[in-house]
């Protein structure tokens, strides 16, 4: 496994979106108002009680959950006018905002869902100033020692991950969302450039699918290929070998949101101090787990103590202590 702690560049950058996730339910079933012969010229209205709003967007996830494990991540996003309340959030948990710039013609970024009874989503997504992410670069920042393309803005993704590989810094390739803007030539060309590929495995299906290349193929040009199964675990595929990891088991299944971000957080917590895979991957799957027990993407918590319990209970191994680690009971702290 590549070790990137021996340099003693220990910053992490997240190349991905900021975002405001609102969400509403509906106390009904949409089945019960939408009329299926009627569906060619649909005009509904559904009365929404509870709305909540929630910071979210796949960096400032990711970066919060290191911020939990202790690790000091810097989010590189755009953002728009209206991005106060979410910096207040970020300087209250101790997520850096050095990289983060605000394009202030813009809204920050923004999804709307309404779920219903059935769990049933409608979801709109207004990109704001996201689709402005390319004007924030990897030659900015010094001093990385991994980096995250996760889902953007389409030519910030693009150019992070050519100025990543160009840099020569190791960073994973994380398409989640972002995949329908790309192509096959496109996919191929972020494989080339990426150290490990990250995926669901509905994104697998997707990536085989566009690049017309098979595990085996993906293999030839990273250094891991990592595919969540959801609450069957997940796969790592490394080092000549598939290395199949449990899935931990929560305590309560809340909400889902998120839990994606939380188990990239996790892999980027491995990578950098020089885990294992079998270790990296345990990890992962019980940040996931941990984030699965709480609503919304940034309202879990813990400190290290409580994590190596958890490890432990659900692993049956004790939980290696991380190359150059501080005090073991750094947390993110909503003041």
């Amino acid at each position: 496994m590549r070790q990137v702690s021996g340099s003693g560049r220990k910053r992490v950058l997240i190349c991905g979106s900021v975002a405001f996730d609102t969400i509403m339910v509906f106390p009904d079933r949409f089945k019960a108002h939408i009329l299926p012969d009627k569906i060619h010229m649909l005009n509904v209205s559904f009365l929404v009680p509870q709305m909540r709003r929630e910071f979210g967007g796949c960096a400032g996830n990711i970066a919060y959950n290191l911020r939990l494990l202790g690790d000091e991540g810097y989010p590189m996003a755009t953002v728009g006018r209206d991005f106060g309340p979410y910096a207040d959030w970020m300087r209250q948990t101790g997520v850096p905002q050095d990289y983060v710039r605000v394009i202030e013609d813009e809204y920050t970024a923004q999804g709307f869902v309404t779920t219903d009874l059935d769990d049933n989503q409608i979801w709109a997504f207004h990109p704001g100033a996201m689709q402005m992410a390319h004007l924030n670069r990897v030659s900015d920042v010094p001093d990385v020692a991994i980096g995250i393309v996760a889902p953007d803005g389409r030519e910030g993704m693009i150019q992070h991950a050519a100025e990543f590989a160009q840099a020569g810094i190791p960073f994973i390739f994380d398409p989640g969302q972002g995949l329908p803007m790309f192509d096959g030539e496109d996919l191929r060309r972020f494989v080339e450039q990426a150290t490990w590929l990250a995926v669901n495995d509905y994104e697998w299906q997707l990536v085989q699918q566009k690049t017309g290349w098979t595990a085996d193929d993906v293999m030839q040009r990273v250094e891991a290929l990592i595919i969540t199964r959801g609450a069957s675990g997940s796969v790592i595929y490394a080092e000549g070998r598939e290395i199949v990891i449990p899935c931990a088991k929560p305590r309560a299944v809340v909400d889902p949101t998120g839990c994606g971000d939380a188990y990239r957080a996790g892999l980027i917590h491995g990578l950098l101090h020089g885990f294992d895979w079998e270790t990296t991957g345990r990890i992962a799957s019980l940040m996931g787990a941990i984030k699965v027990e709480s609503r919304g993407t940034q309202n879990h918590r813990f400190t290290m103590e409580e994590l190596a319990q958890r490890y432990e209970d659900s692993f049956g191994a004790p939980l290696p202590r991380p190359e150059g680690a501080g005090q073991p009971t750094a947390q993110a702290s909503a003041g």
